[in-house]
């Protein structure tokens, strides 16, 4: 399995990039952000998913661990392939995306390219269950539970992140104390902090 490449850009497609590494050419494809960002440095550094089909082995790369962690959560919805993963984390930005999952906004997924209704859907019902699971595991003092719906949502997109329980209501826990007014506001100093 690779997990990361660093390199510089060969030459690049419509959403693919060629990273050559140690003398070897690796083919990847990325998300927009992802991409982007190699074909103006015409280096980079890419975290990477590798599938392994009858008909090949494939790359896909991601900015950072946040992004590969989606994508590994929607690969895991039914229906939903690594093309179609990488067209979503392409449509849409990665905040947007947690806080549509968490706040189970339909519209907003069903106007990403190649994602339906039904899709969005899926995506929503699939994923808020697994990431409330994954909470569950983590007992917390009744005190630093999350005492509204729209800090719950927040917990809810940070987990979707890729970040503890922990370390999401605490962060919540923050913006709210910091002023924050709206789950946008809440995410976005949360991010910040976590960052």
């Amino acid at each position: 399995m690779i997990g990361y490449i660093k390199g510089n850009l060969l030459y690049h497609t419509d959403s693919t990039v060629v990273i050559e590494n140690n003398g070897i050419g690796y083919e990847i494809t990325c998300s927009s952000s992802a991409f982007e960002k190699v074909v103006n440095e015409k280096k980079g550094e890419l975290f990477t998913y590798t599938a392994v089909r009858e008909d090949g082995i494939y790359l896909y790369g991601f900015i950072n661990l946040e992004e590969k962690n989606m994508f590994l959560k929607l690969i895991t919805v039914s229906g939903i392939g690594p093309k179609l993963a990488i067209s979503i984390l392409s449509g849409i930005s990665l905040q947007a995306l947690a806080l549509a999952i968490a706040t189970s906004d339909v519209k907003t997924l069903s106007k990403i390219k190649g994602c339906g209704k039904k899709t969005a859907e899926r995506i929503i019902v699939e994923l808020r269950e697994k990431i409330s699971a994954e909470g569950s595991e983590t007992e917390l003092p009744k005190e630093e539970l999350p005492s509204s719906d729209e800090e719950n949502d927040a917990v809810i997109a940070l987990m979707s992140l890729g970040f503890t329980k922990k370390e999401s209501v605490q962060a919540v826990k923050g913006a709210m104390s910091g002023g924050a007014k709206n789950i946008n506001d809440i995410i976005t100093y949360a991010l910040r902090s976590l960052g």
